[in-house]
């Protein structure tokens, strides 16, 4: 049995489904909505599925910009950066995660804001 939390929810299938799902909350909160107008959304959501299964465990092939290079230009409130951690925990938890494995993937996504909220 694995220890990973990639291995217990069910892989990139069930990462993916999160994935989708929080970007789907994303677009239909008119807040947000527009820091993605003119995002290639199928690259960026492989990209936060890498991301995704790197911060729970499993093999991921995550490279990149460092985060704070890749949303500066975004100029991102703190408030609208809340409100991002909110739809991915309402998606962790849509997907059948556990309280405490929520916790610690909100708690690793609070230890970036200092990295994304620029305004």
């Amino acid at each position: 049995m694995s220890d990973s939390l990639f291995d217990k929810y069910g892989g990139f299938s069930t990462i993916g489904d999160v994935v989708h799902s929080f970007y789907e909350k994303i677009m239909d909160t008119e807040s947000l909505e527009h820091y993605f107008w003119d995002v290639d959304m199928s690259r960026l959501m492989a990209h936060q599925t890498d991301f995704l299964a790197m911060v729970l465990g499993g093999p991921s092939s995550y490279s990149g910009r460092s985060l704070k290079e890749a949303h500066r230009h975004l100029r991102i409130t703190e408030v609208d950066f809340l409100t991002v951690a909110e739809l991915l925990e309402e998606a962790l938890e849509e997907a059948g995660m556990e309280d405490e494995d929520v916790e610690m993937v909100l708690g690793i996504v609070a230890s970036t804001k200092g990295d994304i909220v620029q305004a």
